[in-house]
């Protein structure tokens, strides 16, 4: 096949980039590159007590990343994805109706005890699947009955589908998204209108819904002139959710259990399978079973994530007392053991860290409410942090395994944490299973693979797209090591934390 050259939109919490894929297959052909093309900050934007996202400006940074490339050859095809749950409300004429919040803005504080007043956490789990997350979709939208915004909204789009609206002009949903909203039947995958309805959501602004690899559209008009581009460019459904995007990208060999572990702001770590686990353990136990491509189910829980490393590094930047990453890291990997294990998904880790509320101290105040040694340094409580990433994604690891009834051989770890020698070593231990490292552009893979897919590679299935991600990249492997008590660290958690999660 000829080469295609592909455009892969990819939104973090902290971060955007459009990524530039040249995706070729054949004998003696085989391309997957990935080059960045352009890179802007994003983070959540206050506005007196609540906290909003600058979709505007995202939009803008988009159309600059496009533009950029398409200066330099030609673009066949345009792919989305970002994090799940935010949304944007589209009035009647389908103009954007404010600013979207973001998940940590605390309108949603106290409102899931009153959903599940209405509704019991069985009978949703049954209908969704999914673990209980304060900030889903549809408690944002629950703790926005009687505004000015959803009684005028016609249309909500979640922000992959609101960004293809822009794009294209087309309304539409994509599953692997939608599935993370609460609002979403995860054995019909259909919008859960009925379940919508009980809690006061309107469900005929859930727009209609879409695969991945579907076409959303053309580039209107506007669009392919502002960016100098042909009007035949399409853009495509890829899994708009970064996790379903990123798992597509996991390199595994089709002969092999594999856990991921998608490491990033969010930690998200589970088991791809085939059909939904939908048992009281596994309700209990608080796992989620989202949509991935292809029909699979992402059977996971939410982990903090490298979300808590970084606003340590922001709080210590804006002291000006800011440290290089890879300094503390060598110092870290040097600090004491198992020292001090705290609930890294404690609520208290949950909100942005502010002047008056540090995320440093915040991890200390846990510490010592959790009657383990308080960090006297900074590589020390970076080592508490990474030591608790470690033993919280050994526990799910472990926990996914028995819900599903497998063995997992391998772990995977995809993403920009994946270029945290000393966390994925530190995983290893505590799995006690070999973790695979690589690549750290997962999600901009799976965009673009599910894109090449659609625009007819010789790539049938989740097993072709894989093996090309093998061929093309390199990963580093991490042994597992004896000599550290992950038991023993794991019961001393167990016996201090509250047993809460955000």
């Amino acid at each position: 096949m000829s080469p295609l050259r592909l455009a892969a939109v990819d939104l973090g919490a902290t971060s955007g980039r459009v990524m530039e894929a040249v995706v070729s297959v054949g004998t003696g052909a085989d391309r997957l590159d990935l080059t960045e093309v352009h890179r802007f900050p994003n983070a959540g934007v206050p506005i007196g007590e609540s906290l909003y996202w600058d979709v505007v400006g995202l939009h803008r940074e988009v159309l600059a990343g496009l533009r950029t490339m398409a200066r330099s050859g030609p673009v066949h095809g345009i792919g989305i994805d970002s994090w799940a749950i935010d949304y944007g409300l589209l009035d009647r004429d389908g103009s954007l109706i404010g600013n979207p919040h973001s998940h940590r803005d605390r309108r949603t504080d106290g409102v899931a005890g009153q959903v599940l007043e209405q509704v019991s956490a069985e009978e949703v789990y049954a209908v969704t699947g999914l673990q209980q997350l304060p900030f889903t979709t549809i408690y944002q939208l629950v703790a926005s009955r009687g505004s000015a915004a959803l009684e005028a909204a016609e249309t909500m789009l979640l922000l992959p589908d609101l960004l293809g609206y822009w794009l294209t002009g087309e309304i539409g949903a994509e599953r692997t998204n939608a599935s993370t909203t609460g609002l979403f039947d995860v054995r019909s995958r259909t919008w859960a209108s009925g379940l919508a309805e009980r809690v006061g959501i309107p469900s005929a602004i859930l727009p209609p819904l879409r695969e991945p690899g579907e076409r959303v559209g053309w580039v209107t008009p506007a669009v392919a002139v502002g960016l100098d581009l042909p009007q035949d460019v399409p853009v495509i459904a890829v899994g708009s959710h970064d996790t379903a995007s990123a798992v597509v990208g996991v390199p595994a060999a089709q002969d092999q259990t594999f856990a991921y572990i998608s490491s990033g702001t969010w930690s998200l770590v589970g088991l791809e399978l085939e059909r939904p686990v939908l048992t009281e353990a596994a309700r209990a136990a608080d796992f989620t079973n989202e949509g991935g491509v292809d029909g699979t189910i992402r059977f996971l829980r939410n982990v903090m994530g490298l979300w808590v490393l970084s606003e340590c590094l922001r709080a210590w930047h804006e002291q000006g007392s800011g440290a290089d990453l890879g300094t503390l890291l060598a110092a870290a990997a040097d600090a004491p053991a198992l020292r001090t294990v705290i609930d890294i998904n404690d609520p208290s880790l949950l909100r942005p860290s502010t002047p008056g509320d540090r995320m440093p101290e915040r991890l200390v105040e846990l510490a010592r409410r959790s009657g383990e040694p308080v960090p006297d340094d900074r590589a020390t409580l970076v080592r508490s942090i990474l030591d608790s990433l470690a033993l919280a994604y050994r526990r799910t690891v472990r926990t996914a395994g028995q819900l599903a009834g497998l063995t997992v051989d391998v772990v995977h770890v995809v993403g920009g944490g994946s270029q945290n020698e000393l966390l994925c070593q530190l995983t290893a231990d505590a799995c006690g299973l070999p973790v695979l490292a690589g690549p750290s552009e997962a999600a901009a893979l799976g965009n673009v693979l599910v894109q090449a897919r659609a625009l007819h590679a010789d790539l049938p299935d989740l097993a072709a797209m894989r093996a090309l991600v093998r061929r093309t990249h390199s990963l580093r492997r991490h042994e597992p090591r004896s000599g550290l008590d992950w038991d023993a660290a794991e019961s001393r958690l167990a016996s201090t934390k509250d047993g809460s999660t955000p």
